[in-house]
């Protein structure tokens, strides 16, 4: 392996680009995740209406 690599695989510190892209995306699937479930719950209450 190069030490080019290496020193690419063992770094301890991602750049603060990639954390707070990382985040956003946490983000993201959390709001997703909660629109599913709210949608979720409207349907199912519309259906026990009928």
């Amino acid at each position: 392996m190069s030490g080019r690599m290496a020193g690419f695989l063992y770094r301890s510190d991602p750049s603060p680009n990639l954390i707070q892209e990382l985040a956003m995306a946490d983000m993201a699937f959390v709001v997703v995740t909660i629109a599913v479930f709210a949608l979720v719950a409207l349907v199912a209450r519309g259906v026990a209406k009928l």
